[in-house]
């Protein structure tokens, strides 16, 4: 049988054990499968400290200790070049502190979402063009709660819940939500800086 692994390694994985094995930063696959399970297991890093932290790791490091494993293994690496393991030690859930924090998020953005419809209903008068828009079609002034204003709140509630493509625990479509691209895109960012602030080798500061 082929003694070819192929090893698809991930950008970033979170760990709560110190000593990580392969198969818990990449994909493995070998036709020989008794190969395959001893390089799955093989012990990658073993994590020395006790507080959170981010290592960044090379895939000629992998590929070095398969290789030590079994002199005869041919390494085709179809995944990352440099992955990240974010060691997270195991707490126990505090359920209470993270519904505080998600109250205090919702909270923070309920009312800065408001401020800012309010202050863009402000500037641009849309109180003042529904009233004159009412008076031309009915013929009289508006009393400030119309069919206008009750159809730009519903309209305004719609449009918020299809853009975010979000309902709670439910999502209109399969697409992913405007924030979940957003956070992947904040996190992908993340872990590129990661490693290439952990390559650089220069002693001075560099700010380009």
């Amino acid at each position: 049988m082929s003694k070819t692994v192929y090893l698809k390694l991930n950008q970033i994985t979170e760990i709560h054990r110190k000593d990580v094995v392969l198969k818990d930063v990449a994909e493995v696959y070998c036709e020989d499968k008794n190969i395959q399970n001893k390089c799955s297991a093989m012990k990658v890093k073993h994590i020395t400290g006790d507080r959170k932290h981010r290592y960044v790791m090379s895939a000629l490091e992998v590929i070095e200790k398969l290789e030590q494993l079994d002199s005869a293994i041919q390494v085709n690496n179809v995944g990352e070049v440099d992955f990240i393991i974010a060691y997270q030690p195991p707490t126990p859930p505090m359920y209470a502190w993270q519904w505080a924090k998600t109250l205090f998020v919702c909270a923070v953005c309920f009312c800065g979402a408001a401020f800012a419809i309010m202050s863009f209903n402000n500037d641009s008068g849309v109180t003042e063009v529904f009233g004159e828009v009412y008076r031309l079609v009915m013929g009289q002034e508006s009393n400030g709660f119309t069919v206008l204003e009750i159809g730009y709140s519903i309209g305004l509630a719609l449009g918020i819940v299809i853009f975010f493509n979000h309902v709670a625990a439910f999502k209109l479509n399969t697409d992913p939500t405007p924030l979940e691209v957003e956070m992947r895109l904040y996190e992908d960012n993340i872990s590129k800086t990661l490693i290439a602030e952990n390559g650089r080798k220069e002693s001075k500061i560099d700010v380009t």
